[in-house]
C-alpha cells in the first residue's frame, strides 16, 4: 500500500495570487513610497483612525513577500517600541498572508468586514488571533495607471458596523491620498 499526500483543495486560496506585485514594487520605488515610514503618512493614518473611530489605521504598501505600513496609527497603549516623538518604530511589516489588505489590492475594490469571524475565508487569518482584529474597512490606492499600490484601512478589535458612510469615506480618502502621492513624486515635494 502506498501513501499519496492529500491534493490541495481547488478554490481555497486564502491569500490571493498577486501577479502584479513585481510591477507594483517598481512603481512604488519610482514614486518614492513604501520603503520607509513617512511622517505625513503617519499623520494621514492618525486622521483616518480619528475619522473612523478605530484604534488602528494604516497606509499599507504591498510587495511581493510582505506588506509595509508607511503610515501607521496604533493606540497609545499598544505594546510596540516607540521613537522619542512617540511614533511607532516597529510593527510596520507583516507577511503577505497576514491581514486583509492583500485581498483589497488584488481585487481593486474596497472591503468591509463588520465581523471577520462571519467570513470563513477571513476568520482564520493570523491577524485575527495574533492581534485580535475583528473588523476591517479598507480601500485600494489606485494610481493614474490603474495599478493598486496598496491600501488605506481601519481596523478594530470589536465587531463594527462601518456602514455606507464609512465605505464612501475610506474610498474618498484613498483617492485623495493617491493624488497627493503622485503630485509629490511629479513635483519632487514632500507629501
Amino acid at each position: 500500500m502506498s501513501y499519496e499526500p492529500p491534493r490541495p483543495v481547488r478554490g481555497l486560496l486564502l491569500t490571493p495570487e498577486d501577479r502584479e506585485a513585481p510591477a507594483r514594487v517598481r512603481r512604488l520605488r519610482r514614486l518614492g513610497v513604501g520603503q520607509r515610514p513617512d511622517a505625513a503618512l503617519d499623520a494621514f493614518a492618525d486622521h483616518l483612525a480619528r475619522l473612523a473611530g478605530a484604534p488602528y489605521a494604516t497606509v499599507n504598501f504591498i510587495g511581493e513577500e510582505r506588506q509595509f505600513f508607511a503610515g501607521l496609527s496604533v493606540p497609545a497603549t499598544a505594546p510596540v517600541p516607540r521613537a522619542d516623538d512617540g511614533r511607532p518604530e516597529c510593527g510596520r511589516t507583516l507577511p503577505r498572508d497576514h491581514g486583509f489588505c492583500p485581498h483589497v489590492v488584488v481585487r481593486r475594490k474596497a472591503l468591509v468586514l463588520e465581523d471577520v469571524r462571519d467570513y470563513p475565508r477571513f476568520a482564520g487569518n493570523p491577524v485575527v488571533d495574533e492581534y485580535g482584529i475583528r473588523s476591517y474597512l479598507g480601500a485600494p490606492l489606485l494610481d493614474g495607471t490603474g495599478m493598486a499600490l496598496g491600501t488605506v484601512c481601519a481596523a478594530d478589535t470589536a465587531p463594527r458596523a462601518w456602514g455606507r458612510a464609512g465605505l464612501e469615506a475610506i474610498k474618498a480618502l484613498a483617492a485623495d491620498l493617491v493624488v497627493r502621492i503622485e503630485r509629490s513624486a511629479r513635483d519632487g515635494l514632500p507629501l
